[in-house]
């Protein structure tokens, strides 16, 4: 499995290349993590209802074929995209989803952040605040779209909406809960070590 860093890179076109990265491969594509921060960006899935944006502001809103409602993407916020193979690993969706989550919580563990999934609605919560979400999609057996776990970001925008469709739902960061805001490299060197070692297991 590799691992790409992206750096601050505009929505829309990672998600091209995503789609393109999905539809090209085969058997033997070797699969890979993308790691990446956006500018602002509202992201609605497939299944996303108009009225979960609460208010319209400069941000663009981008539909995308993603599960799930709408969320929101900035700077400082950790997203780490899983172009992986569905059908090699002979595991459910719901293994798949629980194996991400618990990558996040193994990650957050590691900065002696008590974080745990809620078996209603995907994520990771701190004390019931959502730090991460996840949305997927399986396509021809492969998975693409991934997870984002709030590091160090402006939390406001997501006052703009009822992220993940949840009115009221309450966000918190990593650099809400530490002494000091961990680097993002830092972060994201962990938690791509602890995915990885979740998605080739057996």
């Amino acid at each position: 499995m590799k691992t790409v860093t992206l750096g601050l890179a505009d929505y829309e076109p990672v998600f091209r290349a995503m789609e393109a990265f999905t539809a090209a491969r085969t058997a033997a594509t070797e699969d890979e993590l993308w790691v990446v921060e956006h500018p602002p960006v509202f992201t609605q899935g497939m299944a996303g209802k108009a009225e979960h944006l609460l208010a319209a502001s400069e941000i663009p809103v981008v539909k995308v074929d993603r599960g799930g409602q709408i969320t929101y993407h900035g700077p400082g916020q950790l997203v780490v995209y899983t172009l992986i193979d569905f059908k090699r690993r002979r595991i459910s969706v719901r293994d798949l989803v629980s194996r991400l989550e618990n990558a996040i919580i193994t990650t957050l563990a590691d900065y002696g952040i008590a974080a745990a999934a809620d078996p209603q609605r995907p994520g990771v919560y701190v004390a019931g605040r959502k730090i991460a979400s996840l949305g997927l999609r399986i396509k021809h057996g492969a998975v693409y779209h991934g997870l984002a776990l709030n590091v160090n970001m402006d939390l406001a925008p997501f006052r703009q909406i009822n992220p993940c469709g949840y009115a009221g739902m309450e966000m918190v960061q990593m650099a809400d809960l530490l002494p000091a805001a961990p680097a993002l490299d830092e972060v994201a060197a962990k938690l791509t070590a602890h995915l990885t070692q979740q998605l080739q297991a057996t």
